[in-house]
């Protein structure tokens, strides 16, 4: 924590962008940001359903103590931001997590120097691009053995303490340190930087080697870029590309196989009419296998999960054997987002029960039908991993147990147990505009299930250093494998 400060020199000395009235420089005083923590501490202990769930209530007591303690001097947003998310992360609550002030969020901000992205599996962390284009040791497809002296595993496990997921799902972690550029800012973040560090890693001959990591110049490649602008896409077109981005469909004749990728849940991709049309041409032509691809799926709309289930389910399925909140209005309301909306919501669709919580009992042990229009009824395929959240994990866990579903992958990152979402307002700290997601609905969707694992996929489909070199697919090859293994049967 107390190198931050170098990561901030260097990261304007770097050439790191201050757009507007922002400057990642900035320090409030012990003051503003003990008022701060206070309501971040009070909001969570008021509203959030499942403080205790996972974490006993003295061991939260504990840590957010330890979290007040380390605001005795003036720290900057993103100094801040990391002792709040340390302290979040302790919830086990995946729902819940600290975001940048809009201010740091609408510039260009700071681009941490930090130049490694990887993918980290347990034991394994492998290179996937160093964006220094002048360094030629570390490239993409090096298992990373230390970094400044400090063996992997131990920099993987001091991450993770800053990192929030469901419960004790460890596939989800591995996966946030994978995504963009995650473990170059937290890395910079937690344990500072030096102009050149020592790294140790396996080639892509598998030999030992070391070599010295040089940061990311990121003033340098701007310069450069200003040579060669990529042409502008127009609107129109790149709103296709956006719903390509977020959901495709395609049909490999070979395998006679449709693929359904479908990388959320959020409404405004016109997910109805493209589960509608994907569904009829499924049924127009007869096929007999489907692959559900829900790796990038976070999550978004239960509706539209829901209604993406129907499609396949032979049965009346539930998501919810109990679904409440545990108060209706706050005193610290005036921080949250769609304060009123939420309000409303809480009052009109919500009942106090005998517990003393307020259910939302229309969606609780509710049965959702299939669909009797083009509903399919052959193999389903349904790849998921650490990504595969919330949403995505009701719709694996309404088809898991399918005797004609096969769940191919890893550990999705949402509950199978359950999670806390539904309505999660973003709560705004007045000094520092820091945010921090405030999810205020406890969901159970299977009591039967282990508590704190994600939905375990029938086939395992973990990654291979040798997949990483290569840049293959694994998991959908492993998918391809199933379909002709059960085409010669």
């Amino acid at each position: 924590m107390g190198r931050s400060g170098l990561l901030l020199s260097l990261v304007v000395l770097l050439g790191s962008c201050v757009a507007g009235k922002y400057n990642p420089a900035r320090k409030f005083s012990a003051g503003q940001l003990q008022e701060d923590y206070a309501i971040f501490r009070a909001s969570l202990e008021e509203a959030h359903p499942s403080l205790y769930w996972y974490t006993p209530k003295d061991s939260m007591d504990f840590y957010f103590e330890t979290g007040r303690n380390r605001l005795k001097d003036s720290l900057t947003e993103g100094q801040f931001r990391t002792v709040l998310s340390y302290v979040i992360a302790k919830i086990r609550d995946g729902h819940a997590s600290v975001r940048p002030s809009k201010a740091a969020t609408e510039g260009p901000g700071q681009n941490a120097p930090f130049p490694l992205y990887i993918k980290a599996w347990p034991d394994t962390v492998v290179v996937t691009a160093n964006i220094n284009r002048r360094d030629s040791a570390v490239v993409r497809g090096v298992v990373l053995k230390s970094i400044d002296n400090r063996p992997i595993p131990q920099i993987v496990d001091s991450l993770f303490a800053y990192l929030p997921a469901d419960g004790y799902n460890l596939t989800h972690k591995y996966q946030t340190l994978s995504n963009g550029s995650n473990f170059r800012n937290l890395y910079a973040l937690v344990y500072g930087l030096r102009l050149r560090t020592p790294v140790t890693f396996l080639d892509t001959a598998n030999q030992l080697r070391t070599a010295m990591l040089s940061l990311y110049n990121a003033r340098a490649d701007t310069a450069r870029g200003r040579r060669e602008q990529p042409p502008k896409i127009p609107r129109r077109e790149r709103k296709k590309m956006e719903r390509e981005m977020m959901r495709n469909f395609r049909i490999d004749t070979a395998l006679n196989t449709a693929f359904l990728e479908v990388n959320t849940f959020t409404k405004g991709y016109g997910l109805r009419r493209f589960f509608r049309r994907s569904f009829r041409t499924i049924n127009k032509q007869h096929l007999p296998n489907l692959v559900v691809d829900m790796r990038g799926n976070g999550g978004g709309s239960v509706i539209l999960s829901n209604l993406l289930t129907k499609y396949i389910a032979r049965a009346p399925f539930t998501i919810a054997d109990t679904l409440y909140a545990i108060r209706r209005s706050s005193h610290y309301g005036k921080y949250r987002e769609n304060r009123f909306l939420n309000w409303l919501f809480l009052q009109f669709l919500t009942r106090k029960k005998a517990d003393g919580r307020y259910h939302f009992t229309w969606f609780e042990s509710k049965k959702f039908k299939p669909k009797n229009r083009y509903h399919f009824n052959g193999m389903t395929y349904i790849i998921t991993g650490g990504n595969t959240f919330s949403a995505a994990s009701l719709f694996t866990k309404a088809l898991y147990k399918q005797e004609n579903v096969v769940v191919v992958g890893e550990e999705t990152g949402g509950g199978a147990y359950g999670n806390t979402a539904w309505l999660i307002p973003d709560v705004t700290l007045p000094n520092t505009k820091v945010r921090f997601r405030l999810p205020l609905f406890r969901l159970v969707i299977d009591k039967n299930e282990v508590k704190g694992r994600g939905v375990i996929p029938q086939v395992p489909a973990p990654p291979s250093v040798e997949d990483i070199r290569k840049n293959r697919d694994y998991k959908l090859e492993k998918v391809k494998a199933l379909i002709r293994e059960k085409s010669t049967q």
